[in-house]
């Protein structure tokens, strides 16, 4: 932590930092907007969707695999410079993006631009350790988790005010002046990170991400499976177990095998698992359930679905300044237990659901999860020694989208299986002999109640499930203890 910068100055330089992570997370979003824009220009149909949602599969996988190596790297490059070199490669994949005339190419640099996007958020994080004081850590992680979550909640309406008046590259044009401007910025109010010499363990790393690249592949395919999506999850096993013995035996292994020795560290990860597997339940079960059964269109579901989402920020800052004064159990647990209602509450919504009470129960999630945020992000970093912060912001992130993914992937799998069972007694609406049309009318008017019965009820379970996995996360988040300092943990071990 630089002792020599000024309160004001130090604040003044997580606003830009912030701006970083906002834009980052604006382009996760974003193109759910603009997708119909850019199918036409590429000349894609209907026919041409799977590949049109790699456009957001892709982002999510360059995303999440790679936070451990660059988090990792900024320990040992220095967190300012990581950041900037993030925000560079961010901007490069940005104007790739734009100039892509291929639905491949596009691809590909989706994933290239998540590469820097994925690295600023834990990035973010560290840096908020050379700025301020342990002690004083809650409000600012507070103020970062809150511009990663408003990024991805204004992303949909950015894009969508863009192609009203312009064309959808200028979505990703634009991201070149904005992180020109923070990356200016962040070279004249961010002071210069503390450097952490260390050998990179460059196998490591490529073992690590080739398993969170092929899990994330073939979470992709959990709906398929077939052959390919086996053959991804036996690559990502294989993978994972050589990580784990490389990590083992390498001098300078890229996860430090001290950090895991810290209780509030590993508790804090294992939370944050269960956090990513129920916030993705609620963000992809809201404005499906709204445009399936409530009858809204896309436009409405987003809506709706933003009465959680924006509710997050609000709660992140006020989770972030109860860290500075209560244990970070007391937050966490409180961020859980109103995600956990809020979800239970929406378990037994019907067709006459409405305000106020649709804002109530899910403003109520979205609060919960906002507390959780800089709770969780201070039990892992300030449980580590100052060299390894990095990388253990990195890990913690990364188990929040790993959450997410196989959140995800278990919807998908497990909500298919459950729909089928519920509508499989439900007979097909054929003419029976000797039947009036009004008796085939209210037979079908039947079978239409029953359909929309097996729906709620399949939504409602998606619900529960979500809340379960908030209770759950209690028990781990019970081992994140408050620490005043960070504890003694060199960053090699023999």
């Amino acid at each position: 932590m630089n002792t020599d910068l000024s309160r004001g100055r130090a604040y003044f330089a997580l606003a830009v930092v912030g701006a970083g992570v906002f834009v980052a997370a604006d382009d996760q979003t974003v193109v759910v907007t603009v997708l119909p824009q850019m199918m036409l220009d590429l000349n894609l149909t209907v026919v041409d969707l799977d590949h049109m949602s790699w456009i957001i599969t892709g982002y999510l996988l360059g995303y999440v695999v790679a936070m451990p190596f660059i988090g990792r790297l900024s320990d040992i490059w220095g967190h300012r410079i990581a950041f900037v070199a993030s925000l560079l490669l961010f901007m490069v994949g940005s104007a790739g993006v734009a100039l892509a005339t291929d639905i491949n190419w596009l691809i590909g640099l989706r994933v290239f631009q998540a590469l820097g996007a994925g690295a600023l958020v834990p990035i973010a994080i560290a840096i908020v350790g050379d700025l301020f004081p342990p002690d004083k850590r809650g409000a600012p992680l507070g103020l970062v988790g809150a511009s990663a979550e408003a990024g991805g909640v204004i992303g949909p309406l950015w894009g969508g005010v863009i192609t009203k008046f312009l064309a959808w590259q200028w979505v990703f044009w634009l991201n070149i002046p904005l992180c020109a401007v923070i990356i200016v910025s962040t070279l004249i109010l961010l002071p210069k990170s503390p450097r952490h010499p260390a050998r990179l363990d460059y196998i490591g790393g490529v073992l690590v991400t080739t398993s969170l690249a092929a899990l994330t592949l073939a979470l992709a395919r959990i709906d398929e499976l077939d052959a390919l999506m086996v053959l991804w999850f036996a690559v990502s096993v294989v993978s994972l177990g050589l990580f784990v013995l490389r990590q083992s035996t390498a001098t300078d292994p890229l996860l430090p095998r001290a950090m895991f020795r810290a209780r509030a560290f590993v508790a804090a990860n294992a939370a944050h698992l269960f956090v990513g597997g129920a916030l993705i339940i609620g963000m992809v079960t809201v404005p499906l359930m709204a445009n399936t059964l409530l009858g809204e269109s896309p436009l409405g579901g987003g809506l709706m679905l933003l009465r959680m989402t924006a509710a997050i920020p609000a709660g992140a800052v006020l989770g972030g300044i109860a860290c500075q004064r209560y244990d970070y159990r007391l937050p966490t647990a409180l961020g859980l237990m109103l995600a956990a209602l809020g979800f239970w509450l929406m378990s037994g919504w019907d067709l006459d659901i409405a305000d106020p009470w649709l804002t109530v129960h899910l403003a109520t999630a979205g609060f919960g999860f906002g507390l959780l945020i800089a709770p969780v992000a201070l039990a892992a970093t300030n449980s580590v020694s100052d060299d390894v912060r990095g990388a253990a912001a990195a890990l913690v992130t990364t188990m929040r989208v790993v959450g997410m993914t196989l959140g995800v992937a278990g919807l998908t799998a497990w909500g298919t299986g459950r729909f089928d069972d519920l509508v499989g007694s439900i007979g097909a609406p054929f003419a029976l002999p000797g039947e009036t049309a009004q008796q085939a009318q209210a037979r079908i008017a039947e079978m239409q109640q029953q359909l929309t019965d097996a729906g709620l009820t399949l939504f409602s379970d998606f619900f529960v499930v979500a809340a379960a996995l908030c209770v759950v996360a209690l028990a781990p988040a019970a081992f994140m203890e408050w620490r005043a300092e960070p504890k003694d943990i060199p960053a090699r071990t023999d």
